[in-house]
């Protein structure tokens, strides 16, 4: 039993902690519902390896009640995250969108993975075509003595 409390205590340490204070908290559940959504696609340009949602950076806190602000004035989800992108660029998005300028980005490791691949079967295939070079006359006669001597 202590095992398994140690186990749920490091479990329950090893989980994200929600950065998003009480007094940020919306009373409409379904906009809090909407904004946590919102919040969790945006990265932190403080932390950049966190959501707002997760991030304890005062910067984080501004656009998280941003969220929530634009969100109480009726505008769509996606009208919320085109405002932040117009606002900070698309590398506030944990999330970048698929276009033609983050086209390395989204296709650069299947593109490594496939030359790797190529590499391994073409390796392997000159290696299999190696023929080893017929013995000489005088080779057989050598290994010939060799073998009688034994």
């Amino acid at each position: 039993m202590r095992a398994f409390i140690i186990l749920l205590c490091m479990f329950l340490a090893a989980l994200p902690a929600r950065a998003v204070q009480p007094d940020e908290v919306l009373p409409d559940a379904q906009l809090e519902q909407r904004a946590r959504g919102i919040s969790a696609g945006l990265r932190c340009l403080v932390c950049q390896n966190e959501s707002i949602d997760d991030s304890d950076a005062p910067l984080a806190r501004d656009l998280r009640l941003l969220v929530r602000d634009r969100l109480v004035a009726g505008d769509s989800d996606q009208a919320v995250k085109d405002f932040v992108v117009d606002r900070y660029g698309e590398f506030v998005l944990l999330r970048p969108v698929f276009g033609l300028h983050t086209a390395l980005l989204w296709l650069g490791p299947f593109a490594l993975l496939a030359l790797g691949i190529a590499g391994l079967v073409h390796g392997a295939g000159r290696h299999r075509r190696r023929e080893t070079p017929a013995l000489t006359d005088d080779e057989k006669t050598r290994l010939d003595a060799l073998l009688r001597k034994d």
